[in-house]
């Protein structure tokens, strides 16, 4: 199938089959005109490289997974090495949730002694 048919198959961009070529995580061949020809396995490739992405890893983690991604990534039992990239990249999320937490507290504190006395809310 060529790129634009496995982008409607997988809910997906080209750009973005393509960034995943270029990460590594999927590919393709060539046809005699340039275009690129993605087999059907491509299929599943795709959609557990985009469940990985959505729970929050980056490219970069999803290449641990890259001996799985051609079965059911979100059934199979993780390896050690894919818990630990997971439960890394876990503790870089909490930690920027509490950093924005931490600003918006500030910045609604700032607000509130702002608008202290004012009759009507600032806009």
């Amino acid at each position: 199938m060529r790129i634009g048919e496995l982008a409607t198959a997988t809910g997906t961009t080209a750009r973005a089959l393509r960034h995943y070529e270029q990460a590594g995580l999927i590919s393709s061949q060539r046809a005699p005109n340039g275009y690129r020809i993605y087999d059907e396995r491509a299929v599943v490739r795709v959609r557990n490289v985009r469940y990985l992405l959505a729970a929050g890893l980056t490219l970069d983690d999803v290449r641990v997974f890259l001996p799985c991604l051609d079965g059911d990534v979100a059934a199979a039992p993780p390896s050690d090495k894919g818990l630990r990239v997971a439960l890394d990249r876990l503790a870089v999320l909490n930690e920027r949730i509490a950093a924005q937490t931490e600003a918006r507290d500030r910045l609604e504190a700032t607000l509130r002694q702002a608008t202290v006395g004012r009759t009507r809310p600032v806009a």
